[in-house]
């Protein structure tokens, strides 16, 4: 099929097809963009472009919903409230919090587990693949964008080191771009975090050589723009985006469950159940005391 034939009809049917299988704010327009090239379209910019012009049709024509792609990097933070308060809500709410906190104590998950790991992820607009599982895990998920900055590192090595006075091994688990750079992230977020003290296990998971060939995944050349190119000797430039959503979570919880021992979990299990008695009898006194 010639590269004429990707019409924005057959990307729009296509893409229907296609976000169909995801819930909103999983895909991102890149994801999309992979998805259809695994279908045939060729892999390049003005494919890409005539994709993005694609999605901005079908959703002002409501054939696709408007929050079915992610967009974290233009994501507000926080919210204007202006909704009026209504007593007899704000009670209902109330009671429906206290009924909550009756039951809900948990030991954390990793409390007396021996590793304490982080999901780093190259590019901050999947985070909407990733965030579910790492929630689901109690892990935190962290976007470097590209070479994360000293202030972001730093942060990192403040939590590392409290972990580590606590007995916990700090680990990273990395999901990057297969290119020079990508590549090169993973060495580079370790060195700079023994510069300040602390020696943490960067594991990268994805993307690698061997997946790449593997899952078939199309390739461009990589950027001469990036100065570690002339001495790279990989395929190709693939971007983590390539990879299917489930693919990338299906991975993510491996990597998870591979630092998380169950035997050891088993045991915090039979202690919250001991402890979240004695939490509700002193929650139900305190409650019994305020009536007064």
């Amino acid at each position: 099929m010639s590269k004429d034939n990707f019409t924005k009809y057959w990307i729009i049917n296509n893409s229907i097809e296609i976000c169909n299988e995801y819930e909103p704010g999983i895909l991102t327009l890149r994801a999309l963009h992979y998805q259809l090239v695994g279908r045939g379209m060729t892999n390049d910019v003005q494919h890409y472009k005539r994709v993005v012009s694609s999605m901005i049709s079908a959703r002002w024509a409501d054939q696709i919903a408007f929050n079915t792609f992610s967009d974290l990097d233009r994501a507000m933070v926080g919210e204007t409230t202006y909704k009026e308060t209504i007593l007899k809500d704000e009670i209902q709410i109330a009671k429906t919090q206290v009924r909550s906190w009756m039951t809900n104590y948990h030991k954390n998950k990793w409390e007396n587990q021996p590793y304490y790991p982080e999901v780093f992820i190259e590019k901050k607009a999947l985070q909407g693949v990733f965030g579910d599982i790492c929630d689901r895990w109690d892990v935190g998920l962290g976007a470097c964008k590209g070479y994360p900055s000293l202030t972001f590192l730093h942060e990192a090595y403040k939590r590392f080191s409290k972990a580590e006075t606590e007995g916990k091994n700090p680990i990273i688990i990395y999901f990057g771009d297969y290119d020079p750079s990508g590549e090169d992230i993973p060495r580079s977020i370790k060195e700079n975090l023994s510069r300040f003290g602390i020696d943490v296990e960067v594991k990268r998971i994805a993307l690698m050589k061997e997946q790449v060939i593997e899952w078939k995944l199309p390739h461009a050349p990589a950027k001469l723009s990036d100065t570690r190119t002339a001495n790279w000797n990989g395929l190709g430039q693939v971007e983590l985006d390539a990879v299917r959503p489930e693919k990338l979570i299906k991975m993510c919880e491996e990597s998870i469950m591979e630092c998380f021992d169950t035997n050891i979990f088993s045991n915090l299990e039979l202690t919250e159940n001991i402890e979240r008695k004695q939490y509700q009898k002193e929650l139900k006194q305190y409650i019994n005391k305020l009536k007064d």
